[in-house]
């Protein structure tokens, strides 16, 4: 009669206990590089002046996007980037204007043809600022899907008008304001009336920007402009600043 035995356990060989010992490491270095660039990225949000910077620099998002073969981390406007995202929602000034234009160029440069889409929510701001945001717009040749949401006014609203025919739009319960330009003016007579003049002609210029993209005449747009204009959705899309209101997700037409 045979007596039951055990079956011996066989030990790994060597080699097979440093795949695993190195595969181990492996991914655990791995996490450990992620983690890494995550709080790097996180301390040069918190360090540096960002475009949508705020007091609490820490509250941007940061993804880990991963492709199947490497992870990547992003703070979430860079993320938004890399699917032709574009977003406007601070006060207009030289700072935002050349980060904007900077992706603008990009996005450009990596397809001439694909649409951008440019999300505002801003109170305005520096009109020179703004302009050369609005000469980009028109120099580049992918057509940029401008969309309003909570606000566009002053000079947001002529970056909302001056996005792609067709496809402009807002979400119902944003508001768009126009007005004229203004400023202040010191030191000799001399000087005051020379920054007089100035507003005056950037006045007119920013009426015939207006008519163009609106299809209003000169002399409704300077009637219109004389004092803070506010409009709903609705009434934008009749002024002729956006082409449509959006009340769900949906895909914008694509450029004729």
């Amino acid at each position: 009669m045979k007596t039951g035995m055990k079956r011996a356990t066989p030990t790994p060989k060597p080699c097979q206990r440093n795949k695993r010992a190195i595969g181990a490491r492996t991914t655990i270095m791995q996490r450990a590089r992620v983690i890494s660039r995550l709080l790097t990225r996180t301390s040069q949000l918190a360090s540096s002046q960002q475009i949508h910077s705020t007091p609490r620099a820490l509250s941007i998002p940061l993804i880990i996007d991963n492709d199947g073969r490497t992870e990547r981390v992003y703070d979430i406007y860079s993320r938004l980037l890399k699917d032709r995202i574009i977003c406007l929602m601070t006060p207009v000034d030289d700072h935002v204007a050349s980060a904007l234009i900077a992706q603008l160029l990009f996005l450009q440069s990596d397809s001439s043809k694909s649409p951008i889409h440019m999300y505002i929510n801003t109170p305005g701001g520096s009109v020179t600022a703004g302009l050369a945001i609005y000469d980009t717009m028109q120099y580049i040749t992918a057509p940029v899907a401008t969309w309003c949401i909570g606000q566009a006014s002053s000079m947001g609203s002529l970056l909302l008008a001056a996005g792609e025919p067709g496809m402009r739009a807002a979400l119902p319960n944003a508001r768009i304001m126009v007005h004229q330009p203004s400023g202040g003016a010191q030191g000799t007579a001399s000087d005051i009336l020379i920054r007089a003049d100035e507003i005056r002609g950037t006045r007119t210029r920013l009426n015939e920007i207006y008519s163009k993209h609106t299809g209003q005449t000169v002399e409704k747009i300077a009637e219109t402009l004389d004092r803070d204009y506010f409009m709903s959705a609705w009434e934008a899309r009749d002024f002729g600043l956006i082409d449509r209101v959006e009340t769900h997700a949906g895909s914008m037409p694509e450029p004729k």
